[in-house]
Parts: C-alpha cells; sequence; structure tokens
C-alpha cells in the first residue's frame, strides 16, 4: 500500500522526475510524456462516469486502476517485463479482459454503415474525449518505446483500451443509433 505523508517534496524543482527504479529523468522526457498521457486519460474516465449507469462504472473503475498499474510500468526502467513485487507490469489477461468486454459491449450494437463522429449523447461524447486521449497516449507510448524498452503489453492495453472505448461510446449512444455517422464532402458547396 502507498502512504504518502507530504505531497511535495522539492526534488521535480529542477524540473526531473524519478523513476521507480530511483533514476531521474527530465519531465518532458518520452517515458514522462508517456506517463503523463495516461495520467490525462485517467482523469477523462473518471470525469465520463459521472454520466454512466453502474455497470459501466465498473468497468471504467477497473481501466481506471489498471492506468495506475500502467503508469507504473511504464515508470519502470528494465527490460524484464516479468511482473515482480518490485515491479508492476501489465500482463496479458489484462488486455485480454479488455478483448472480452469489447465483445459483450459490440453484441447489441447497429453494425456500422459509416466512420462516426465523436458526439452523440453527452456520455458516449465524454467517452469519445477518452478515446482520443487514449490514442495520444498509445502515440506517447510508442514515441518512448523508440529509445528505451517498454513493456510490449503496455502498448497493446492502450490499443485494445481506445477500442473498448470507442465500443462503449456506441453503446452508450442507444446501441449505436445515435452515433454521429461522418458524411464524406457532405459539407462542400456544389
Amino acid at each position: 500500500m502507498v502512504k504518502l505523508n507530504c505531497i511535495y517534496t522539492r526534488t521535480g524543482d529542477d524540473g526531473s522526475t524519478g523513476l521507480v527504479d530511483g533514476s531521474r529523468v527530465r519531465k518532458d522526457h518520452p517515458r514522462m510524456i508517456a506517463i503523463g498521457d495516461v495520467d490525462e486519460l485517467n482523469s477523462l474516465l473518471g470525469l465520463a462516469m459521472t454520466a454512466l449507469d453502474s455497470q459501466d462504472v465498473r468497468l471504467l473503475a477497473s481501466v481506471q486502476n489498471d492506468l495506475f498499474d500502467l503508469g507504473a510500468d511504464i515508470a519502470t526502467p528494465g527490460d524484464d517485463f516479468s511482473p515482480s513485487d518490485l515491479a508492476l507490469r501489465i500482463v496479458p489477461s489484462q488486455v485480454g479482459r479488455l478483448e472480452r468486454e469489447i465483445d459483450r459491449l459490440n453484441t447489441d450494437l447497429e453494425p456500422l454503415r459509416s466512420f462516426i463522429l465523436p458526439g452523440g449523447l453527452e456520455a458516449a461524447a465524454r467517452v469519445h474525449v477518452a478515446r482520443s486521449v487514449a490514442r495520444r497516449a498509445e502515440r506517447s507510448l510508442v514515441s518512448a518505446a523508440r529509445d528505451a524498452a517498454i513493456n510490449p503489453q503496455a502498448a497493446k492495453y492502450l490499443n485494445r483500451l481506445s477500442d473498448l472505448l470507442f465500443v462503449l461510446a456506441r453503446k452508450l449512444n442507444a446501441n449505436g443509433t445515435s452515433d454521429v455517422l461522418w458524411v464524406p464532402g457532405g459539407q462542400r458547396e456544389s
């Protein structure tokens, strides 16, 4: 269990921050940008949850917990991605759980007839915002992985999470009947 007695430490006043192994990196390091995007995503899920029913809240609450695991995973340098007492890692079963939830949510949806514009009902629009930040977090993680060893399961998790959020937004849009469909060229004047 984490115990924080003092919120400020002053150790980051020089523009650096600590990783799990005690090493320090600049706050604008690609690894830290990815962690920040995951944190922003987690906050947006919290906002989205205020407009959801209890089953969807439970789903996103479990995702929020996973996102803290994911942040810890990204903050743990090294190329051994096995979970241990000292290294919290995203594992395949967490990705698999998202896939099962996607399949469950997708069962009653109207088939896609076009690309979907973010919007529709308010709850769905909130989830679409979170989905777009999940995509950014995934891009940030891919960028960080160019120069540092990053758990491949972390990237899979974010990829699957954006899919889950897309399907959840469609469910929240009255099982797809309130989706806002893209009309290619629909706003062009003749």
